[in-house]
């Protein structure tokens, strides 16, 4: 039976910093990378959306709505096109 890798813990002040910075790209409509945990890097993408009730992030991705949690984006970072 193989376990699947625990997510990294990180502290409260790593958390609010990273919501900060999404919730400053959405109202800027900046175009992010983020890393998200356990994936590969998104390409550039849009925060669009910030749904406190399930603690999840909506992006769009080339047109796309998706949803990620937000205990899952490990960074967010700004492409350099």
């Amino acid at each position: 039976m193989s376990k699947k890798p625990k997510r990294p813990t990180r502290d409260e002040f790593v958390l609010e910093e990273l919501g900060e910075r999404l919730v400053e790209a959405m109202r800027e409509k900046e175009r992010v990378v983020l890393d998200v945990w356990a994936e590969e890097k998104t390409p550039p993408c849009t925060v669009v959306e910030l749904d406190a009730r399930t603690s999840r992030v909506g992006v769009m991705v080339n047109g796309t709505k998706q949803w990620i949690p937000f205990l899952d984006i490990m960074s967010v970072e700004y492409p350099r096109d």
